[in-house]
């Protein structure tokens, strides 16, 4: 089977042929900011570093752009407020982001463009939509001319009447059109600004992404990611710039993640009702986030709260377990476990590319996986021994990485686990001193269930991790 991709554009699964053979070019919308990032923003870079990791795994060389909005109304507000400069307030957010993508491991994108980096290409495009009679000037601000885009409303599936009627337009005597949007800004006092044919201004926030495209990917490119709720007006929007300047499509599939939901509500700062990826952190291993988002489908609401995030743990666990050494050290084996392993390994590497294929169906991966977990843990409870489940473990190493596991805890979660494994260890004692052998044995089992191995000594118990 081959890749098949969820497209936005035509509603429908399509099959992914790259504009370019053995290449791919991928720009993902990032954040703009203005202050920390939530969970919500890393469940984007987490869907598309998925996508992205396996593309690669299927051969794929990817060029994946992700840019940073750092010029923006809200930025500004928020440096006004706490009296810095946007600059350094965008920059600040920035690398606490960048630190984030790394302690959630997602990969680093191929390049990070910002908006304020950009602003002869932007300028550049605005001319250019002028110059075609898609854009005019108006007392400094520059608009577009949604009327002469016969296509707009393509990719949400809207008109342009409904959206008129739908929405609380104000009015502006500058506009031809109440829907036309903002392609450039006049500059108001105070705010950061830049010199163009039109006066100081600065860009609106949808022709940003699609002169970034155009300078790092060119005029056409095979994936468009995002949030839905994206779609529009701001993909729409880049749409009808781009195309309307090249007179060519401009991405071949659009992809959008859904929206991570607390409380029954979209995760967001306005409402109010975010966690920090900081917050996260702090009581999460990175991993657990990426297993939420991995045993659900990415284009949907994904709901999030703490069962969802202990369910996400329990399962994180289940997969560790099958990483566990064997206990036999018999060169022989009972009959039918080597067979029963590969014939498993073989099941798996078809069933995980199956789902995959299938519109990066992680939660059918994910099952796939603890099929092979499941026959690893029974073979080994049935005396397996190290170089029989070799070539499974590494096979469960190889898949998870695929998908960007690392499950591998932390320095920082390991020593918060020493003080609890002590406190075990001393319970266990006095239980053996109090000739409650049972219990006792009970604790030393349950360790052993979690790869922690206790040794009796003279000078009492030591313990280890596998």
């Amino acid at each position: 089977m081959a890749l098949q991709i969820y497209n936005t554009l035509t509603r429908k699964k399509e099959l992914f042929e790259p504009l370019e053979e053995g290449q791919v070019r991928m720009y993902v919308c990032g954040p703009t900011v203005y202050a920390a990032a939530h969970v919500g923003h890393a469940m984007s870079s987490l869907v598309f570093d998925i996508v992205r990791r396996y593309l690669e795994y299927r051969g794929y060389r990817v060029i994946h752009v992700m840019n940073y909005t750092d010029v923006d109304d809200k930025i500004i507000q928020r440096s006004m407020l706490e009296e810095v400069p946007a600059v350094e307030l965008a920059e600040r957010y920035i690398q606490e982001y960048r630190t984030q993508l790394d302690d959630l491991n997602i990969l680093q994108a191929t390049i990070n463009p910002r908006a304020t980096q950009e602003m002869d290409q932007i300028i550049e495009m605005v001319q250019g939509l002028i110059d075609k009679n898609y854009a005019y000037e108006a007392h400094g601000d520059v608009y577009f001319r949604v009327m002469r885009d016969k296509d707009y409303g393509k990719l949400s599936r809207r008109q342009i009447e409904d959206m008129q009627a739908g929405s609380r337009i104000a009015v502006d005597d500058r506009k031809e059109h109440p829907m036309d949007f903002t392609l450039w800004k006049a500059a108001k006092p105070g705010e950061p600004s830049w010199n163009s044919p039109w006066g100081e201004g600065r860009p609106g926030w949808h022709i940003e992404c699609s002169a970034m495209n155009l300078h790092h990917l060119g005029e056409q490119i095979d994936i468009h990611g995002g949030g839905n709720d994206l779609i529009f007006p701001h993909h729409e929007n880049e749409i009808a710039q781009t195309e309307s300047l090249t007179g060519k499509p401009f991405a071949k599939y659009w992809m959008h993640n859904g929206m991570l939901q607390l409380s029954g509500e979209k995760m967001s700062k306005s409402q109010g009702n975010l966690v920090t990826i900081k917050e996260f952190l702090a009581n999460h291993e990175g991993d657990v986030l990426r297993m939420i988002i991995l045993n659900s489908s990415y284009s949907s609401p994904l709901k999030f709260n703490n069962e969802v995030i202990s369910q996400a743990e329990r399962a994180l666990e289940r997969l560790r377990t099958a990483l566990r050494p064997a206990a036999s050290t018999l060169e022989v084996v009972q009959p039918g476990i080597k067979e029963d392993l590969a014939v498993q390994i073989k099941l798996t590497k078809e069933g995980f590319i199956k789902a995959m294929d299938d519109d990066f169906n992680t939660a059918g991966a994910m099952g796939q996986l603890f099929d092979l977990v499941r026959v690893i843990n029974k073979s080994r409870d049935d005396g397996a021994n190290d170089a029989d489940l070799k070539s499974a473990q590494e096979l469960l190493r190889e898949l998870t990485g695929v998908l960007g596991l690392r499950l591998i805890k932390s320095d920082k979660e390991l020593s918060q686990a020493d003080r609890f494994i002590d406190l075990l260890i001393y319970i266990r004692t006095q239980l053996r001193e109090q000739k409650v052998w049972a219990l006792a044995d009970e604790v030393r089992h349950q360790l052993a269930e979690l790869d922690v191995l206790l040794e009796d000594g003279k000078e009492g118990t030591t313990w280890r991790w596998k």
